[in-house]
């Protein structure tokens, strides 16, 4: 559905080292920085990527926005969770943990990256 996501980043080396932590966790490689200073994550369902706001205007989290990334078991986003925390992210929401609705069942940890966006990691269990 989607061909790329980039977000918003005041400080791109800094993000990296944040989301390069993150990704890894969830076995994806570092990301690529280009002449622009921009960076990227290239895989072969999409292309994620951090840019200083073009506008020249500071990077902001979106107000109810929320990026997702898949983990295939509750142990990887535990281990993303602690990799954000250790590399620039702060915790928010509820610690990581089960959360269930709509006849769903979903283990998830949420954080802010340095810029303040909003990340996820879930699990959906069965």
């Amino acid at each position: 559905m989607f061909s790329h996501i980039m977000l918003g980043a005041d400080d791109v080396a800094e993000s990296k080292k944040f989301y390069d932590a993150i990704l890894e966790v969830l076995g994806h490689r570092p990301g690529v920085m280009d002449e622009k200073g921009r960076c990227f994550y290239y895989e072969k369902t999409g292309v994620f990527s951090l840019s200083k706001p073009i506008d020249g205007k500071p990077a902001s989290g979106g107000n109810g926005s929320t990026i997702g990334f898949r983990a295939d078991n509750p142990e990887v986003i535990d281990a993303w969770h602690a990799a954000g925390l250790a590399n620039g992210g702060t915790a928010i929401e509820d610690p990581p943990g089960i959360r269930e609705g709509g006849g769903t069942k979903m283990y998830l940890a949420y954080l802010r990256d340095p810029s303040g966006n909003k990340v996820c990691a879930l699990h959906m269990m069965s």
